[in-house]
């Protein structure tokens, strides 16, 4: 089934309708355009299309696969009439049926504006009084087919041409180092305070293939720090809207996006894909996966890490003898021994600056730039205006234990081993009626500012090992904000023979609300 297509006849909602239905489809969203019997104060008696079919049926394909691949809907088509209709008649109809109900909304809007504004349609009005008007033409209508195509073209958008000229005057850079950019592939991991000055500065650059994975929602405490957004876009996944800010900046830029956080299963197959790997969030479960994953693939690998005034910069170069993050901290460590920035707070521009040398790093190694010879981790101080490289030495750490790509190789097969913790859940009733008792880890301050809309026992993850005899009956599914303290605590009990325990993946933040139908 095409995704689009002209109709000089009537056709049937119910049956294009039924066309998208899919079982994995939690929202249906559709938009039905009818010819109304006024325009500008004037009663219409009818109107008309005319369409450039061939070149209207390539553009309508290419937008309604734009919308898929941007909003990861699952299926969704646009029928638009040609030739003469009547008061009532549909003229145009968008069916989009997706996972969840915010993507289906979004998706037929952005197919409703693109239509709109990128297809060579023209309609007239016929007017009760004997008059009529071509409506919304910019151009003057001629009969010939290949006159409309050239007044379309002559009033579309002029095509965005990238200037570089500032970069490209660089010496070691140059045209033939703008060609690399524009071949590149680079995956950003998190949308977040780091994630959005590299995202910005690669995209400026021209960075020909950005990836950005993120499962987050913009929220207000984002907004000091994170300055691809706005106070609009609240409760706005930030990966869509990461991926519109670039198509604003720089139209070039293909992006691709995750809006499920990488996972054992998948972390190498999708490093694989890119040239580059730039690591931004504050997660530290996350730093080291893509640490592993970064060595097995053989992929360079930049990270950086904030607190409060303070930051961290790491280039992994994922090079044979060459240092990785386990070198310096062979064990990921428990969650809370690390401070997130919604724990310890951070002034946001010390999250731009960081940002901002790993967007530097990026471009170092993309266009093989100068780097240091030395393999460090620097340090900066923003209070005292201070860096320090701490040297690190490859002979020591993974060297000691068979070497990078084996550490790295036994750790992800245990996170693989470990994947079996965790339990996604749509609500927490399917939880419940699948046999689980809740128990809340976080604290009672958390609990107090969410509480969960079900009953759970209240045990933080602190405390859980110690009582951990009083969880040995029946199913368990532990629960935090994130998923990261229940995982930790779950893995800890398993460890102890309790592989009754799970914990809620992707912790509260991925829980999604119900599931309703949106009826067209």
């Amino acid at each position: 089934m095409k995704h689009f297509s002209l109709s000089s006849t009537a056709f049937d909602p119910a049956q294009l309708r039924r066309a998208l239905q899919h079982p994995g489809s939690g929202g249906f969203c559709t938009f039905e355009g009818w010819v109304r019997n006024s325009n500008e104060g004037r009663e219409v008696d009818g109107l008309e299309y005319e369409a450039y079919a061939e070149l209207a049926m390539v553009e309508g394909e290419r937008i309604v696969e734009e919308a898929i691949a941007r909003y990861g809907i699952i299926a969704a088509h646009c029928v638009h009439r040609t030739g003469q209709l009547k008061i009532g008649e549909l003229a145009v109809w968008i069916g989009v049926s997706s996972a969840h109900r915010d993507e289906a909304f979004r998706a037929c809007r952005y197919i409703i504006d693109e239509i709109k504004h990128r297809l060579p349609i023209w309609k007239k009005e016929h007017y009760l009084d004997g008059d009529t008007s071509w409506v919304a033409c910019a151009h003057t209508h001629r009969a010939h087919e290949h006159e409309h195509l050239q007044a379309y073209e002559q009033t579309s958008e002029p095509v965005f041409v990238p200037d570089y000229s500032r970069q490209t005057r660089l010496r070691d850079v140059g045209e033939a180092g703008q060609a690399k950019l524009a071949a590149a592939r680079v995956l950003v991991i998190g949308a977040g305070g780091l994630g959005c000055p590299v995202l910005t500065y690669l995209a400026g650059a021209g960075v020909g293939t950005l990836g950005i994975v993120d499962g987050d929602r913009l929220d207000a405490s984002n907004l000091h720090r994170q300055t691809l957004y706005d106070a609009r876009d609240i409760g706005e996944l930030k990966v869509q809207l990461a991926a519109k800010r670039i198509a604003a900046l720089n139209p070039t830029v293909t992006v691709q996006t995750f809006a499920e956080p990488l996972h054992a299963g998948n972390v190498a197959d999708v490093f694989a894909q890119f040239d580059l790997v730039v690591e931004c969030t504050d997660d530290m479960r996350s730093r080291y996966l893509c640490n592993d994953a970064a060595v097995l693939t053989g992929t360079p690998l930049i990270l950086a890490s904030i607190y409060q005034y303070e930051g961290q910069l790491q280039v992994v170069t994922a090079k044979p003898g060459a240092p990785c993050l386990r070198c310096l901290w062979p064990q990921q460590p428990a969650p809370g021994v690390a401070g997130t920035c919604v724990e310890s707070g951070v002034l946001g521009p010390v999250a731009g600056v960081l940002g901002a040398m790993q967007a530097t790093e990026a471009l170092k190694l993309l266009l093989d730039l100068p780097r240091p010879v030395d393999h460090a981790l620097l340090l900066v101080n923003l209070l005292e205006g201070s860096s320090q490289r701490l040297p690190i030495d490859s002979a020591q750490g993974c060297a000691l234990h068979g070497g990078c790509i084996e550490v790295a190789r036994r750790a992800l097969t245990q996170a693989l081993e470990e994947r079996a913790v965790d339990l996604a859940f749509d609500d927490f009733d399917e939880a419940i009626a699948a046999g689980y008792t809740l128990i809340d880890v976080r604290e009672l301050d958390e609990i107090s500012a969410q509480p969960l809309p079900v009953q759970a026992r209240s045990l933080p993850s602190t405390q859980i090992e110690a009582l951990a005899s009083e969880l040995a009956l029946g199913r368990v599914l532990l629960v935090c904000s994130t998923g990261r303290r229940s995982g930790h605590a779950a893995r800890s009990l398993r460890e102890q023979g309790m592989h009754n325990v799970h914990s809620l993946a992707g912790g509260i933040a991925a829980m999604h609300p119900a599931r309703d139908h949106v009826p067209g």
